[in-house]
Parts: C-alpha cells; structure tokens; sequence
C-alpha cells in the first residue's frame, strides 16, 4: 500500500478525527508523520516497522546509535515492550504520566535495535497532547516521539520549521498551532530501583523525589 498523499499540512485542531485517519493511513504504509506533543513536534514512524525506522534515521540524519524514544498510549501499552516496571517506575508514571516523563526501561526482546540504548532499554512516555495521545491510542502500538528536526538543530516548535527540515520526505504533517513552551521531557533511568535523572526538564529532580520519597541519583 502506498500513501498519494506527501507533505500534507493536515489542520487537526478542525477536524481531529479525519487529520488523525490520514496519519494512521501513512503509519500503517510505512510512511513518516510529524505530530504535536505537549513539548515540540515529533517525527512519528510506527515502532513495528523496520522500514518506517530505517527511513527515520535517514532523513533525520540521526547516528545510528542514538535510540529514539517512543510515545505509548497507557501503562498497558507500555507492558508490550519492556520486560518490567519496577515499583519506583510505576509510582511516577501513576504521578507524572501522561505528562513530559520519559523513563527508561528494559526492553522486550524482539524490539527493534534502533529504539535501544547501549544497556538494552526504551524510553517510554505517555503524551498529554490531545492529538498525540488519540493518534498513537488508535494506532495501538508505540509510536516514535524524536523531535522533528534534522539532527543537531533545534526542536521544532512549529509545523512549518519541520516542514522545512523534511520537506515531502514526510507524508502528514498534523498541525497543532506553536509549541515550546514547555522544555523537552525530563529523561530517567533506573540502576535497579532507583532512578536517576539524564535530562533534567520539566519535572524537577525534587518533585521526582517527592513523588518517590526517597533521593534521585542526577
């Protein structure tokens, strides 16, 4: 199946369930979307398919071995593809998700190379956008969230700044009016139970340890 539609700007905020119908077409061809989160706007390509993964890396110019994160509907679809979430994970996602939290987690095996860092695990988060979360609710697996930028630029905090970055190399662009002003998603991993920060961001290292109790390796 191959998508007639390229470089489309889609108005989602007019009609959410048609904008997100053509996405879903593109991400179930293979193709490339970018979508607005509650930061900036992502590059989404479904997280089952190696192609779509294949031709994120290449037309975002991305190293190969900088794992992309993903975008999960729920703790359920969370579930799918890791191997657990320990009891400190939980506890924040039950906290601060949805909402900008990316955590690190142990993967599944059988999950694509390319969203793994060097120790075997995913970033998961659970998108407070209206249209990220219900694109990537309906599409019923795990969707992409690297920001739609070339690699080493700025995010982008506007549709037309990524249109400019990929151009007819992405098939729907959804608009969402202008991002930004929330920072990109604070990033933990966990050494067993016990988290530590790698990107500091919108949630504070100290609500993270109030939500826990306990002190966050940074």
């Amino acid at each position: 199946m191959h998508v007639k539609l390229r470089n489309r700007i889609v108005k989602a905020k007019h009609d959410i369930i048609d904008a997100i119908d053509q996405a879903l077409t593109a991400l179930d061809a293979g193709e490339l979307v970018v979508y607005p989160t509650e930061t900036f706007y992502a590059l989404g390509a479904d997280a089952a398919s190696p192609r779509a993964l294949e031709r994120l890396f290449a037309i975002k110019r991305r190293e190969p071995d900088k794992p992309v994160a993903l975008i999960v509907a729920d703790l359920a679809m969370a579930r799918q593809v890791v191997v657990e979430i320990p009891a400190t994970a939980l506890r924040l996602a039950q906290t601060f998700w949805p909402g900008p939290l990316t955590m690190i987690l142990p993967a599944r095996s059988g999950l694509n190379a390319a969203l793994l860092g060097n120790g075997g695990g995913v970033g998961l988060r659970v998108s407070s956008h209206p249209i990220a979360h219900a694109l990537v609710q309906r599409l019923g697996r795990p969707l992409t969230a690297t920001s739609a930028n070339l690699a080493g630029e700025p995010p982008a905090d506007s549709i037309e700044q990524a249109r400019a970055a990929f151009g007819n190399k992405v098939a729907i662009y959804l608009e969402g009016g202008r991002l930004g002003l929330t920072p990109a998603s604070t990033v933990i991993a966990f050494d067993g139970s016990r988290p530590q920060v790698l990107r500091q961001g919108p949630i504070s290292e100290g609500e993270i340890a109030a939500a826990l109790g306990s002190e966050v390796a940074s």
